[in-house]
């Protein structure tokens, strides 16, 4: 694949000889689209399952898009729900699906977002008087018509642009494009923390509907008098080709290549194992009953992670010198955003000083590890 230097920036761009379909561009390694996994099509979490929201804790559906609400079990979230044909270019979407006509009360909040990491708009210059000028598109397929809510804040909400969007016509894809002039208020942050989040209203109430779309102001608020999703019992929502872009203008969709994006996600989250007979690690046993390894991650993380992971008899095996010890867990221990320690201390015997590898023999067997914003 040839390639072409920018002797300005310094940036080597790919070029594609490939056939393209509309919509869909040159594979791409900027970073244009500010959005991550905005084409819905890493799902590390649920390989395309179906999940329900939860109440009071985030819940996932496709990487790097959360949903926050105050009351659970009101809509499904899927990737590819309904499968329905994606716009021109896209073969992934993520689907929303009301479970109820729920009324929302006036401290009810309902929100599907992106955080954006600091480093990621550092050179936007927002709360400065140098701040730029971006772009937000999506193509967006609902069930029921209106003018619907959105905002964007940062990490404080103490600079807010509440926008609207019009659904004209039902079960249809729609580009929707939005300018927002860049904020000379507010402070964003540049570092690893959240630098800004680019929110869609599902239904909050009238506490948080306070906002006037189009314009930034201090005072956090949605816009008011939009299409609340969750009141209509099997509506439906779904998202694609989301990007936030420097400029007046939207330009074409920014299709990193698969394992770039992968790459992004897995920043923030990612799966070392899930299933049966995976590999995952060397160990080593330091004494007659402990295992001792180490579990490096594919890419650096945002920051320190958590981990999760499931247990269960003889989930594991460590496996040196010809013998197999098999155990049910893992603990986790000195955790860094390049790699953790683990051990096990109860179910080990043999030898002190044995090296081998450690790998999963239970069909539930998930090792995970998360540092979200």
């Amino acid at each position: 694949m040839p390639i072409t230097l920018n002797g300005d920036t310094g940036i080597v761009t790919p070029m594609y000889n490939g056939s393209i379909t509309a919509n869909a561009v040159t594979p791409s390694v900027n970073m244009k689209n500010r959005i991550i996994n905005g084409a819905m099509v890493i799902d590390q979490r649920n390989a395309g399952a179906s999940v329900s929201n939860l109440a009071g804790a985030l819940t996932y559906s496709v990487d790097r898009w959360p949903v926050n609400c105050s009351a659970a079990n009101k809509f499904t979230m899927q990737q590819n729900a309904g499968s329905v044909t994606p716009p021109a270019g896209f073969a992934n979407y993520l689907g929303l699906t009301s479970s109820s006509a729920y009324s929302s009360g006036s401290s009810d909040y309902f929100h599907l977002y992106q955080p954006i990491e600091g480093y990621n708009i550092a050179d936007l210059n927002w709360g400065t008087a140098n701040a730029k000028t971006v772009t937000a598109s999506f193509w967006v397929r609902a069930s029921v018509t209106g003018t619907y809510g959105g905002i964007i804040i940062n990490s404080a909400a103490t600079a807010n642009y509440p926008f609207t969007y019009t659904v004209n016509s039902a079960n249809t894809w729609e580009q929707k494009t939005l300018t927002i002039v860049g904020p000379t208020i507010g402070t964003w942050n540049s570092t690893n923390g959240t630098g800004l989040e680019f929110r869609f209203d599902l239904g909050n109430g009238s506490d948080y509907t306070t906002g006037t779309a189009g314009a930034w102001s201090a005072s956090f608020g949605y816009p008011s008098g939009t299409v609340k999703f969750v009141a209509t019992n099997g509506g439906t929502l779904y998202l694609t080709g989301v990007q936030i872009e420097v400029g007046s203008t939207a330009t074409s969709f920014d299709y990193r290549p698969y394992t770039t994006e992968l790459q992004l996600c897995q920043r923030y989250f990612v799966v070392i194992i899930s299933g049966t007979a995976k590999y995952f690690a060397m160990g080593s046993q330091y004494n007659s009953t402990t295992l001792n390894g180490v579990i490096p991650f594919p890419v650096t993380m945002r920051a320190n992670p958590t981990s999760a992971s499931s247990s269960g008899t003889n989930y594991y095996v460590f496996y040196r010198n010809n013998t197999g010890d098999d155990f049910n867990s893992i603990t986790i221990e000195g955790a860094s955003p390049q790699q953790t320690g683990f051990f096990n201390n109860t179910e080990i015997s043999g030898t002190g000083g044995q090296v081998g590898t450690v790998y999963a023999q239970n069909a539930s067997a998930f090792i995970a590890f998360q540092a979200e914003l």
